[in-house]
């Protein structure tokens, strides 16, 4: 019988072929299981096999008798866990085989013989050699890229061969995690300190880059919020003194933290979240931090019900998440080429509702976790052409070197590769 960590690990990938969201399936996947080392190979073999399932599945398909689409979902999601283990793991290679042909048999028992023979192959003669990225970029990005068709494509178009490499190489890898300590625990660094967490001070003010200790225990004691820093450096650019709104808060990190940066007592920031599940999780969120300058309001961003103008107004909108493909890493192989314009499209209708609700001399921060341009700097062009009350504002100084070239426009953009972040847009703009 295959282990139950594997097993596990299997169903969250099945459910990813359905086209179910990946960060709704592991709470439950890893719910029960007690040893926390088995907990860790089920986000493994999860994210793993998921960021590199083009290269997986390009070499199975050259070990394969049967087309890899031809298979059973959970036979294929069993070859490419045991290719996974094989090529990037140091699970030894006759338990990744036996486990991996355990599963495909659980699934469908006639498969058990052909999964052995695709493995064992695998296991003796190796991966073929990746395509030359110089020569064939593109050949690279679909295979050795682990990108879809459709995405290497369009990021080979618009950021050109050595980009879009670098972009696509950034998402192969485990992201970093930032934190940030919680300003009204005192001796929140010496207590990590002791625990084994080490911490580095990251480019983006307050953000600490975190190694060591799981930080699971100190997150649940509000010592700390895991938040990129990107995610951060939006808040940041937001921050103000008065009346502030989160347009879009769940789950609530970049409202605690907007709160936090305010020093007159009488700030508020009104977290707005249209989910209820969400606004749920955004109030937990805010008592466990002891962030009372916030208040959480059920509110759809398309639909503001509120009679005062704020003088800050952050939009962190819903998009593709295109930017996070190292971090949710089923993203690339859920999305589709329409997907992009049907974020963007709902995300127009997001900021011109919202710029409403800014005060005049009020600040607008509009924010995606995604660097296409539908959804960031093409679609802040659109809304400032349609909106002539708007402009952009400058940077602050500390935001200037995550200008990504375009200091004078008024944005930041952070590329994965050069940030160790997620990748991030954010403009600032003023109502006139």
């Amino acid at each position: 019988m295959a282990s139950e960590a594997r097993r596990r690990a299997l169903a969250v990938l099945k459910g990813i072929e359905r086209g179910r969201p990946l960060a709704a399936r592991f709470e439950k996947a890893v719910a029960g299981l007690e040893d926390e080392r088995d907990r860790a190979l089920v986000h493994e073999l999860v994210l793993g096999s998921l960021r590199r399932r083009g290269w997986l599945d390009h070499v199975l398909a050259g070990l394969s008798s049967r087309p890899l689409h031809t298979l059973a979902p959970g036979v294929r999601e069993a070859l490419r866990l045991g290719a996974y283990q094989l090529l990037f793991t140091r699970v030894a290679p006759h338990a990744a085989v036996s486990e991996s042909v355990e599963l495909a048999r659980e699934e469908e028992p006639r498969a058990s013989g052909f999964a052995n023979a695709v493995l064992r192959r695998l296991q003796r003669d190796g991966p073929p050699a990746e395509p030359d990225a110089s020569a064939d970029p593109l050949a690279w990005l679909r295979t050795a890229g682990s990108l879809p068709a459709w995405l290497a494509e369009r990021w080979h178009a618009r950021l050109g061969p050595a980009r879009a490499i670098a972009r696509a190489r950034a998402a192969l890898e485990a992201p970093a995690t930032f934190v940030r300590l919680n300003p009204r625990v005192a001796t929140a660094r010496e207590e990590l300190a002791a625990a084994g967490v080490e911490l580095a001070a990251a480019p983006v003010p307050g953000a600490f880059r975190a190694t060591g200790a799981p930080l699971g225990p100190f997150a649940e004691r509000g010592l700390l919020y895991v938040q990129d820093q990107g995610s951060q450096l939006v808040a940041r650019l937001a921050a103000a003194e008065g009346l502030v709104l989160d347009a879009c808060a769940a789950p609530g990190g970049k409202a605690m933290l907007l709160s936090d940066l305010a020093e007159r007592p009488t700030t508020r920031v009104v977290a707005a979240e249209v989910s209820l599940p969400r606004m749920a999780v955004l109030r937990r969120l805010v008592r466990r931090w002891g962030a009372t300058r916030v208040l959480e309001v059920a509110a759809d961003a398309l639909q503001p019900p509120f009679r005062r103008e704020f003088d800050s107004v952050l939009l962190d909108a819903p998009c593709s998440g295109l930017g996070t493909l190292a971090r949710n890493p089923d993203i690339r192989w859920r999305l589709a080429p329409a997907d992009v314009e049907r974020h963007a499209a709902r995300q127009r209708a997001l900021i011109a509702s919202v710029a409403r609700c800014v005060r005049a001399g009020g600040r607008l921060v509009y924010a995606a976790c995604s660097l296409e341009p539908e959804e960031t700097s093409g679609l802040v062009d659109g809304f400032l052409a349609a909106q002539p009350g708007f402009v952009r504002e400058p940077l602050p100084d500390w935001a200037r070197p995550f200008a990504h070239g375009v200091a004078r426009g008024g944005h930041v953009e952070l590329e994965p590769f050069d940030h160790a972040s997620d990748g991030f847009f954010a403009a600032g703009l003023r109502r006139l």
